[in-house]
């Protein structure tokens, strides 16, 4: 096997509310301040990101990493990059490494954004010779170059992001660990990156991408590796893997929902949604959703106490994780100044479901001021939309013709301005 990563056995166990060791005099009488009886009341908590996680990728493969939220992948692709060490298990990464983890990792804020570029070749171990070969394509694919003699510190999230996945990507590693690349960005911006990202495999390189987007991992990756609570859950061909990670999500699809019933959520339960229903225009339970069809999403929660000004949100995710669409009730303008506690619910009517036939995730949340999270659920409901006679001709769309459509007409015979009309009797002479 032409062998490019291998990984054995590998653990990783973070230690919630240990102190770090103390090393200074001023560290210790503040930590026996805070616990004058020491180790008596100290308790520890043990989070294990990873357990037992095996596996071998071939040099050229581009691999993606999919799973829920705190299944373990970004903690992977630290101990990969050599970022944190591993509790136990065995790495081995020949060559070169890039990573692109988080949004301006690895750069220094006071130096400019060339120096970075330069700083960071430096640290994959090429010669300056090599780095100016590849410094104007690196300026020209990040969009940043009226900026690239300018401190990073002023640089925004976006062009952090852009500098340093065209650095990972242009500096020749033998593999580039990706995580949520395409999660900050424009729609250029991710164009461009998955074009390198697949430039970079048939140029034989091993690229390990983290992503949420189901439609990116399917299209880049022909094997995927699905984590789920720090163990390897499924490891297999792309198109597989992901339809068993989807199909995960089933047991938390009802009509109606209850969504007492559903362990994986965040937040700090103050409000917690409790079930989902689809009704109709009229108020009435819709069994079926068809296309173009009114629809109305109600919303039952539980508030445990009264909270000030929170906002109900969703998002509709494609069976492959592309976003549709968010909304809520902060992007309509309306302000809830208070919340009483106990049982409740508040309605989302749509007035045309223009969606083609397909399975469609809802995704609920409950914020707060101060990106306060009260109650957060990914992938928690399915929405499942049929054929309808959307143009009345009896013609029926379906996703051949695209996830969406609008309402719209056609005219044969549209009606023209004399102008317009003189204009042309004027161009056939």
């Amino acid at each position: 096997m032409n062998e490019s990563i291998a990984v054995e056995h590998l653990t990783k166990e973070y230690t919630i509310g240990q102190a770090a060791p103390e090393t200074m005099l001023r560290e210790r009488l503040v930590n026996l301040l805070r616990n004058p009886l020491g180790s008596l009341t100290h308790t520890k908590k043990t989070i294990w990101a990873l357990r037992d996680v095996s596996f071998e990728i071939e040099k050229g493969e581009v691999v993606g990493i999919i799973g829920r939220n705190g299944s373990g992948k970004s903690t992977l692709l630290k101990v990969l990059s050599k970022i944190t060490y591993p509790t136990s298990g065995t790495v081995r990464t020949p060559g070169r490494i890039a990573s692109l983890l988080e949004v301006g990792t690895g750069f220094h804020e006071e130096l400019t954004g060339r120096e970075n570029i330069y700083l960071n070749g430096s640290i994959l171990g090429m010669k300056k010779r090599e780095i100016d070969a590849t410094l104007d394509a690196i300026v020209a694919f990040s969009g940043v170059e009226p900026f690239i003699d300018t401190p990073i510190k002023r640089y925004s999230s976006g062009m952090r992001l852009r500098l340093g996945f065209a650095v990972a990507a242009h500096l020749n590693p033998d593999v580039l660990l990706i995580d949520e690349v395409l999660a900050v960005g424009d729609a250029e911006f991710q164009k461009k990156c998955l074009n390198t990202m697949d430039a970079l495999r048939r140029g034989g390189r091993t690229v390990l991408f983290v992503s949420h987007n189901m439609v990116a991992v399917e299209n880049l990756c022909s094997r995927a590796i699905w984590i789920d609570n720090g163990l390897v859950r499924m490891d297999g061909a792309a198109k597989d893997v992901i339809a068993e990670y989807m199909g995960s999500f089933s047991e938390t699809r009802q009509e109606p929902a209850d969504l007492r019933l559903v362990a994986r959520r965040d937040g700090t339960g103050e409000i917690r949604y409790t079930g989902l229903e689809f009704l109709s225009l009229t108020r009435r339970p819709q069994p079926v959703t068809r296309s173009g069809d009114g629809l109305v999403i109600r919303f039952h929660y539980h508030a445990s106490n009264p909270i000030a000004f929170p906002t109900f949100r969703l998002r509709v995710h494609t069976e492959l994780g592309s976003l549709v669409t968010e909304t809520g009730t902060w992007h309509h303008g309306i302000s809830i100044p208070l919340l009483d506690a106990g049982d409740g619910c508040i309605d989302l009517e749509i007035k045309s479901v223009n969606l083609s036939p397909a399975r469609y995730d809802l995704s609920l949340w409950i914020l707060g001021g101060g990106s306060k999270v009260y109650d957060g659920l990914e992938h928690s409901v399915r929405l499942e939309v049929e054929p309808g006679n959307i143009y009345g001709s009896g013609k029926v769309t379906d996703s051949r013709y695209g996830i969406m459509y609008f309402p719209q007409s056609w005219d044969l015979n549209p009606p023209r301005s004399a102008e317009a009309s003189a204009e042309l009797a004027q161009a056939a002479r």
